[in-house]
């Protein structure tokens, strides 16, 4: 089946941002009676929200964005009955139920959506997002290949719309302070950076003997695996979005899942385009289960200035200067070395480990940067004032395909050069062929955004 389309000559949202051009203040909302012939509604009118994906994630997306006064939800789309079901009973004065994304996208009124199904989704998802002239929130990754990622860019832009990729932690107090930290030249120059994610899931990771399961009622397994490759029902594969990192074709692994909450920091504070070469080593090791991730992952990527490294473990949670005692457990965390002193930080915390006396009488930087009312609330108000919030798809590229070309890189077991004028990958037409993923049929690749 072939994406449905919004072929309308004169979109809702395209009255809302040709109406903001010269409105004094934040502009205002308007609905779908505007065009169908029933007047301009008043500024007061709610923006009508849709949800893809009634897992988890997707409904914490949502109970955050309908805090803000201006927020309806009014479509819900799962392909899984039990996680449709509580979420459209809960919104049930207001929100129509949708099994099929295609058609939730074609819900009269609709303004945004937030997608929230497994990163296989997220591309083709986004596109046709856009293409229906819906603002949208995006889970994290982004994406999961260096072609999607361009192509949901592209498809933002060409399309005009509002899109924030969920990555929560930008949106803590914290990182804000570390950004200051960084920026204010108290560590000197610097050279390299290093982060790590751990935890210990040896030997048995999820469990072995589920494949062979029924696939539940109410379920579409066809329409959950969708673009990917196919393969037998896993219990343990669809509980949660932790489960689908130990699956390539949802994840593409523990990278995607969890280095772009942590390499965010890095490239947000030292303002990194897009490094020049990607190397990486890792494999599966030694867990052994229904899964087929890789349980180690070492990435080097280099930038014109500076090195950033990656360490992956899921066969040991050592977390150096983060250990915070012995058990094991997750642990993360980001060094900054720089020619006065050593940073240490993680989600929460940090610590300096000056060079001598370098860092003598250095003064705390003052805050500059504003808080943020929460990562969906400010897509919400972006949807308003029409302005990107600042994980749009333009920033979080840069976030995003580093993660995608060392995971490449891995399996290729060579180095991947990129160009960042070009965007593309020097020298090894093999792995520019693989950075642009195959859809299982009948789904295509939007290769137009290209």
């Amino acid at each position: 089946m072939e994406p449905i389309k919004n072929n309308a000559a004169f979109t809702r949202r395209e009255f809302v941002k040709k109406t903001a051009v010269g409105a004094i203040g934040a502009p205002f909302i308007v609905n779908s009676s505007v065009l169908s012939g029933k007047g301009i509604s008043a500024p007061s009118d709610k923006i009508n929200l849709g949800i893809i994906g009634c897992g988890g994630l997707g409904k914490e997306n949502l109970k955050a964005c309908v805090t803000h006064p201006d927020v309806v939800l009014t479509a819900a789309c799962d392909v899984w009955k039990e996680r449709l079901d509580p979420v459209v009973e809960k919104y049930k004065d207001t929100c129509t139920a949708y099994s099929d994304y295609r058609e939730l996208l074609q819900h009269k009124g609709l303004d945004a959506v937030i997608i929230a199904t497994p990163a296989h989704w997220h591309a083709i998802q986004a596109v046709e997002a856009a293409e229906a002239g819906l603002d949208i929130y995006l889970q994290k990754p982004m994406t999961m290949h260096l072609g999607e990622s361009i192509a949901v860019r592209n498809a933002v832009r060409k399309h005009n719309v509002i899109c924030q990729i969920g990555t929560q932690i930008h949106a803590d107090e914290h990182y804000r302070r570390m950004v200051e930290l960084i920026r204010s030249g108290n560590l000197g120059d610097i050279a390299t950076v290093r982060t790590f994610f751990t935890m210990n899931e040896a030997p048995n990771g999820i469990g072995l003997g589920y494949n062979t399961e029924e696939i539940p009622r109410g379920m579409d397994w066809d329409m959950w695996v969708g673009p990917a490759r196919m393969q037998p029902f896993n219990p343990n594969l669809v509980k949660d979005a932790f489960y689908h990192c130990f699956w390539m074709d949802f994840s593409g692994g523990w990278t995607p899942g969890m280095a772009p909450h942590i390499t965010d920091l890095p490239i947000w504070a030292l303002g990194l385009d897009y490094p020049t070469e990607i190397s990486a080593s890792g494999g599966r090791y030694i867990i052994k289960d229904d899964s087929d991730g890789y349980d180690n992952h070492e990435v080097i990527w280099r930038y014109p200035n500076l090195t950033m490294t990656w360490m992956l473990s899921l066969t040991n949670s050592y977390g150096f200067d983060f250990l915070r005692g012995q058990e094991s457990r997750r642990r993360l965390g980001i060094y900054f070395h720089g020619t006065n002193g050593t940073l240490l930080t993680d989600y929460d915390s940090h610590q300096i480990l000056p060079e001598g006396d370098r860092m003598n009488d250095m003064e705390t930087p003052p805050q500059s940067i504003d808080p943020s009312p929460g990562h969906e609330l400010e897509w919400i108000e972006c949807i308003k004032s029409r302005k990107q919030p600042s994980c749009n798809p333009g920033y979080n590229i840069k976030v995003d395909i580093p993660i995608a070309l060392s995971v490449l890189a891995m399996k290729l077991g060579r180095s991947i050069k990129f160009d960042p004028d070009t965007e593309r990958i020097v020298g090894d037409p093999e792995a520019a062929k693989l950075a642009i993923p195959e859809y299982r049929a009948p789904w295509k690749f939007p290769s137009e955004y290209l």
